[in-house]
């Protein structure tokens, strides 16, 4: 079975500005709220910065057409531009504004650059291990922005990290035949993928495998014991808004977990329908009366480690 668009199309040379290479995609798109209207207006501003230069930036790494060296530059053009050495990209000096007028130092948006730089270089990650140290570039960094937006402690952070790392890793199964035919990019860890009778050739099936749905349920199953150790992120939280979003966001990754079990991602639906996020709001509004009330209990990262 040939991949669309396998062995189609030239590499773009010559571009020089990343909104050559933008996707169109905006906030509305994500799996997850960003900055959503439960975020205190004062915050929204700040988090929006940042989402556009994640999204200029992850626009850059992924298009398909731009040679990778093109890709780099303009990456470090970001990067440049983000520390004050230049006014080049944009995206970069609006946040770099921000940060300076928040008193905010900008490295979880040079840790992302850095899992932008690997999105060019890297396409495939040997172990659970290697997928989870990708996230803490490409994730988490996420969640500890916001979280110094809103002032919070840093005691928040493993819990955040584990949520943050559970989210892109759904992400990734939720697109893993996507991210193959597209990018060559895969994911799933290569060590897990030959202990279950795997290669990547699996991916271009109309359907999944039985081997291959067996290995996409345990890295689900994995992916479950992190939201386990996040679950008690939104109770660390003080800004009570922002955890009611965390709590949101928790819910629908769980359900969507569930989604992973039971459906096969090559073939099914594994993305939430307009429909079934209502009950899942009011779930999470549920859930969040009872865990504000509720005492904490700080787990490790680790713990979601094999």
């Amino acid at each position: 079975m040939e991949r669309p668009g396998a062995g189609h199309g030239e590499i773009v040379s010559g571009v020089s500005e990343a909104a050559d290479l933008a996707s169109g995609k905006g906030h509305h798109d994500e799996n997850f709220p960003v900055a959503s209207f439960l975020i205190q207006p004062r915050n929204r501003s700040a988090i929006f910065a940042f989402y556009r230069f994640a999204r200029a930036a992850d626009d850059i790494a992924d298009n398909a057409q731009a040679a990778p060296d093109e890709k780099l530059a303009l990456l470090e053009s970001f990067r440049s531009t983000l520390i004050g050495g230049s006014d080049a990209a944009l995206e970069a000096s609006e946040l770099r504004d921000v940060l300076k007028n928040r008193n905010l130092a900008p490295q979880h948006a040079l840790d992302l650059l850095e899992a932008f730089r690997r999105d060019v270089t890297v396409r495939r990650y040997p172990t659970w291990d290697s997928l989870l140290d990708y996230c803490r570039y490409s994730a988490m960094p996420v969640g500890r922005f916001v979280l110094d937006v809103h002032g919070e402690s840093r005691d928040t952070w493993p819990a955040n990290d584990a949520l943050c790392a559970a989210l892109q890793v759904i992400n990734h199964l939720q697109d893993c035949q996507k991210d193959y035919w597209a990018l060559d990019r895969v994911y799933l860890p290569q060590d897990d993928m030959a202990a279950a009778g795997v290669d990547v050739s699996a991916l271009d099936a109309a359907t999944a495998s039985p081997a291959l749905r067996r290995l996409l349920q345990d890295l689900t199953r994995r992916t479950m014991t992190l939201l386990a150790i996040a679950r008690p992120f939104a109770r660390q939280i003080r800004d009570a808004r922002l955890a009611l979003e965390v709590t949101v966001i928790q819910k629908f990754a769980e359900d969507l977990c569930r989604k992973l079990v039971r459906n096969d991602p090559l073939s099914q639906r594994v993305h939430h329908t307009k429909a079934e996020l209502v009950p899942l709001l009011v779930q999470s509004l549920a859930r969040f009366g009872v865990t504000r009330l509720t005492p904490t209990r700080t787990l490790s990262l680790a713990e979601g480690k094999r």
